[in-house]
């Protein structure tokens, strides 16, 4: 499979291009520029399964009113350190966002947030909002349902959604510590990432429409839990606490993300996020954080590794060698994004 060029792209201009994609689509400027936050956030990090490859779709989904664009959003506080974020079926960057703020106010309050966020549309990497709270000295679990798109362990059709799970804690000195996975060996922008480059992919990731694992990332029909029935466990879990536990649909009723772009997907989230000054020395505990990344890097490394990182460590290293090159995207996809064409 030939490999399509690549084209190196400035940060800054990068997002200049999503936002005004965004904006041509009709998507309001100030949900507009958080989109493109976010979108800027995957691809700065290699995370191109969430960026620029994206773009296309939320411009066309746009287009079609699969957002809502004049939305009412409402946040209902039922209790101390508990409450939920209705987003209208909006753009879900934006919503997820506008919620995590609400969960961080309760915990610099009471010490725990937690907001389950309802009726949203697709959010990108929720790594981001996971980061937004540990950036203000929090703890934070961020969880996200998706549409049926992986076959349960032992099973042949797919079920649940991709799922994905991320966790951040601040530490002492540098960047947060950032966790960010999907419950499947790969995430589904994987898949479109190497379509966009005509990669292939490894035979682990995803199998057919026979349910027989494949290569070819044009041929997939269904993704695979990671790890089996333990991320089977995580995407059940996952799906509980941000469908089940809000009233939302879940599981093989939530709605597909490609079928109907004129569709509301109403799709929920939950965030958690945790104090540290509630629990003890808040000094110490960024300290002990601290402690651990640098005890990590001096753990021997073992054959073929050049060091120990911790969770997205990797991604930050990414994010600073981007700095200097630029962002690499799809040349097809930078033609699209400096055209005027809508989708």
């Amino acid at each position: 499979m030939e490999e399509e060029t690549l084209v190196y792209v400035e940060r800054d201009k990068l997002r200049e291009l999503f936002k005004r994609k965004l904006t041509q689509a009709d998507l309001p400027e100030t949900q507009a520029d958080k989109t493109a936050d976010l979108m800027i956030f995957a691809d700065e990090r290699g995370i191109h399964s969430h960026g620029s490859i994206r773009m296309q779709y939320y411009a066309e989904r746009i287009s079609k009113k699969g957002y809502n664009l004049d939305p009412q959003f409402e946040f209902t506080q039922t209790g101390p350190s508990v409450g939920t974020y209705s987003g209208d079926n909006a753009v879900g960057h934006y919503v997820a966002y506008q919620a995590m703020e609400k969960a961080i106010t309760m915990a610099e309050n009471s010490g725990i947030g937690m907001v389950g966020v309802k009726e949203m549309g697709h959010s990108g990497a929720i790594g981001y909002f996971a980061e937004q709270a540990a950036k203000k000295g929090m703890v934070a679990i961020t969880v996200c349902q998706s549409d049926p798109m992986v076959v349960p362990f032992g099973g042949t059709k797919p079920y649940f959604g991709t799922n994905p799970i991320a966790f951040a804690a601040p530490r002492q000195s540098g960047e947060p510590i950032l966790f960010d996975m999907a419950t499947t060996v790969q995430a589904w922008g994987k898949i479109l990432d190497a379509r966009s480059k005509h990669k292939t992919i490894p035979d682990t990731w995803a199998v057919d429409s026979q349910g027989e694992p494949t290569t070819n990332p044009f041929e997939v029909a269904a993704l695979l839990p990671v790890s089996g029935p333990k991320g089977y466990g995580l995407m059940m879990m996952v799906d509980i606490l941000a469908g089940s536990l809000l009233g939302l649909p879940f599981g093989k009723h939530v709605t597909s993300m490609y079928k109907d772009l004129s569709q509301y997907r109403r799709l929920g989230q939950f965030h958690i996020v945790i104090n540290p000054a509630y629990f003890g020395d808040r000094t110490l505990f960024l300290e002990k954080v601290s402690d651990m990344v640098n005890e990590l890097h001096e753990v021997k490394a073992a054959q073929g590794f050049d060091q120990v990182y911790y969770p997205g460590e990797i991604q930050e290293e990414v994010k600073q060698r981007y700095i200097k090159s630029g962002i690499p995207i799809a040349e097809s996809i930078y033609e699209y994004l400096i055209s005027d064409k809508t989708y």
